[in-house]
C-alpha cells in the first residue's frame, strides 16, 4: 500500500510538471504616473493594455512609406505653441491643486480649534499654524484664476492652427493606412499567436496568460494636451511571470492636436 501511495504521488508530480511545462506563460503590466507628492508612482485604472504578436510600429510605419504623399509634418513654432499650452496647464492644475489642500487643511484646523479655550498651548500651536498656511491660500485664491486665464488665452489664440493640423493629420492617415487591418491579420496569422487583451485594475495592474513567444505591450494613457505610448516588447516564457511597468520614462510622448 505505501509502494503504491508513493506511485500515485510521483504520477502526479510528474503529471503536474508536465502540464506546467506545456501551459501557458504569464505576464502582468503596470500603468503608472509620477506621485503629486513626489512619492512612489500612482497606479493608473481603466487603461486597456494589449499583447500583440506583432510590431504594431514596424506596421504603421511601412504603411507610411509606401504612401504616395508624405504625413504632414507639425510646424516647429506650433510644436512650441503646444508645449507652452501645456506647462501653462500644468501650472493652473498644480496650484489649483495646492489651493483645494489648503483650503482642506484650513478647514481641519479650524475643526481642531473650536471648543478650545483661547488661552491654551493647543490652541496658540494651531492658531499660529492656521495663520502661516492662511497666507499661502490667499496668494493661491487670487493666482489661480490668473494662471487659468493665461492657459486660455494661449489655447484660444493658437486653437484654429491647431485644428487645422489635426485634421489634415487625420485626412491623411485615413488614406495611407487604410489597408491596416489586412496587413495586421496576415501578421497575426504568421505569428501562430493570438492577441490578448486587458483593463488595468485600480493599482494600474493588467495581468496576462499567454502562449510562449515575442509580443509588444502596446497602451495609451491621453492627458490633456499630450498622450503616453507604449510600444514595448515582451517576451514571456513558461515559469514565473514576467512583470513590466509602463510609465513616462518608456512611454513616446505625443502632443494631442
Amino acid at each position: 500500500m505505501k509502494r503504491r501511495a508513493v506511485g500515485s504521488v510521483a504520477g502526479l508530480f510528474l503529471a503536474t510538471m508536465t502540464v506546467a511545462a506545456c501551459g501557458p506563460g504569464e505576464a502582468v503590466v503596470r500603468v503608472e504616473v509620477p506621485a503629486q507628492d513626489g512619492g512612489e508612482s500612482v497606479g493608473v485604472s481603466d487603461v486597456e493594455v494589449q499583447l500583440l504578436p506583432y510590431d504594431r510600429d514596424q506596421v504603421f510605419d511601412s504603411l507610411a512609406e509606401a504612401s504616395p504623399t508624405p504625413e504632414p509634418q507639425v510646424p516647429p513654432d506650433l510644436m512650441a505653441v503646444q508645449e507652452e499650452i501645456a506647462v501653462a496647464q500644468r501650472t493652473w492644475r498644480d496650484a489649483e491643486t495646492r489651493w483645494n489642500t489648503l483650503r482642506e487643511e484650513l478647514q481641519r484646523l479650524n475643526d481642531r480649534m473650536e471648543g478650545l479655550n483661547r488661552a491654551t498651548r493647543e490652541y496658540r500651536q494651531l492658531f499660529s499654524e492656521h495663520r502661516s498656511r492662511y497666507g499661502e491660500y490667499e496668494q493661491l485664491e487670487r493666482r489661480v484664476g490668473s494662471l487659468f486665464d493665461t492657459f486660455q488665452s494661449l489655447q484660444a489664440a493658437a486653437v484654429d492652427r491647431l485644428d487645422s493640423m489635426s485634421v489634415a493629420r487625420s485626412n491623411w492617415s485615413d488614406e495611407a493606412f487604410q489597408d491596416v487591418d489586412l496587413v495586421i491579420a496576415a501578421k497575426i496569422a504568421e505569428s501562430g499567436l493570438d492577441v490578448h487583451a486587458d483593463t488595468t485594475a485600480a493599482e494600474g495592474w493588467a495581468a496576462f496568460e499567454a502562449s510562449p513567444g515575442a509580443y509588444w505591450v502596446y497602451a495609451r494613457h491621453e492627458l490633456p494636451n499630450e498622450e503616453w505610448y507604449w510600444n514595448v516588447m515582451l517576451q514571456i516564457a513558461r515559469g514565473d511571470p514576467v512583470e513590466l511597468r509602463l510609465s513616462r520614462e518608456n512611454a513616446e510622448v505625443r502632443p494631442i492636436f
